[in-house]
């Protein structure tokens, strides 16, 4: 059997990698090794972080809301529950633009919430 040398093989995986850990401080950028390590650590923190995102958003979102509920005199909990009550379908993000964007129209939603 022949014997196989996998240096360009090998190069271009390296290059590859390198390529990846552009911007990175140190010899995390240059070394292979190290590079390596780096990115090992930085995809599972964007993969994590993908997740996390969405969390935050909603969370913020909410705090907006209840933020701009109070102001009108309804806690978040209980707007919440009232939209539901009165089948009202729209999601937290959408509040949270109303909010930013067109008060007005939040005013008149919280006012249909209040109203028995």
């Amino acid at each position: 059997m022949t014997r196989v040398k996998k240096g360009a093989s090998a190069h271009k995986h390296r290059k590859h990698l390198l390529k990846n850990a552009k911007g990175f401080k140190y010899g995390r950028k240059s070394k292979y090794k190290l590079a390596k390590d780096a990115l090992r650590h930085a995809w599972t923190y964007a993969y994590r972080d993908r997740k996390v995102k969405k969390r935050d958003f909603r969370q913020l979102w909410q705090l907006q809301i209840n933020e701009a509920a109070r102001k009108l005199g309804i806690n978040y909990s209980r707007f919440i529950n009232g939209l539901k009550k009165k089948n009202i379908e729209i999601d937290r993000k959408i509040l949270s633009q109303l909010i930013e964007k067109y008060p007005a129209i939040f005013e008149k939603i919280v006012e249909e919430v209040k109203s028995k």
